[in-house]
């Protein structure tokens, strides 16, 4: 049985990860910032859990390291989706973006890190989360793509660093639909809209993510580091309409 933390436990895609996971016989570990949602899914779970803030790197140590002594994999699915044109765009947006995307990963890693050498598995396994934007480049989405952007370059960097003992990807999604892109998904003609620019014709769910998350984190990738994959429906490579 291998044991994972999964950060923004309670948010679409690190719950139906945290599922997954829990489904394939794994223990899991939930972080997040709200309490009472966690008390209720780590219920369900049969799972342990802390509160704590992505922002707050003292109440982020004391969550992940109660996870320990070891742990298998890291699943980093906190994040925001904030779309603004750049002249609407504050200082204190674009650093919040980047704390909870980027620094928020780059502290969980980093304190995670003894936890993760400590695996018993043959190699454990980090993950993160990008978005399709950053390699398209879409209008409105300056900040999140620059937070998205330091992700991905993280990524790279530590899968180079931390082999051949732990394995680092990410997961670039297409719009989901999860709470957090609920302003652009329940308006029914927008995300009609939206849907119709990929190739498979709808918008994401969860459980899309899900599985190749719970895929990544497992032996079953062992030979995947050092990635960026999109799950996104098609939108980051194919275009169906001339």
């Amino acid at each position: 049985m291998t044991k994972h933390i999964v950060i923004g436990g309670t948010g679409g895609i690190g719950a139906a990860v945290a599922r997954l996971l829990q489904a394939a016989g794994n223990d899991v570990h939930l972080i997040a910032r709200d309490e009472t949602k966690l008390a209720a899914l780590a219920s369900e779970l049969g799972a342990t859990f802390a509160v704590a803030d992505v922002q707050d790197r003292a109440s982020l140590e004391t969550a992940i390291l109660a996870a320990g002594p070891s742990v298998d994999g890291l699943c980093y699915a906190a994040g925001t989706i904030n779309l603004k044109p750049l002249h609407r765009l504050t200082d204190t947006d674009a650093l919040r973006d980047f704390e909870i995307n980027a620094l928020g990963a780059f502290r969980a890693t980093q304190i995670a890190l003894p936890l993760l050498k400590a695996s018993t598995q043959a190699t454990a396994s980090i993950l993160l989360f990008s978005t399709v934007a950053v390699a398209q480049g879409f209008t409105a989405h300056a900040s999140v793509s620059m937070a998205k952007g330091a992700i991905e370059g993280l990524t790279r960097a530590l899968a180079a660093e931390l082999a051949p003992k732990i394995r680092v990807n990410a997961i670039a999604p297409s719009l989901t639909k999860t709470p957090l892109a609920n302003s652009l998904t329940s308006n029914e003609a927008m995300a009609t809209a939206i849907a119709g620019l990929h190739a498979a014709q709808r918008l994401g769910e969860a459980d899309d993510i899900a599985e190749m998350a719970a895929l990544l984190l497992s032996p079953k990738s062992s030979w995947i580091t050092g990635q960026i994959i999109g799950v996104d429906g098609g939108r980051s490579t194919l275009r169906t309409k001339g």
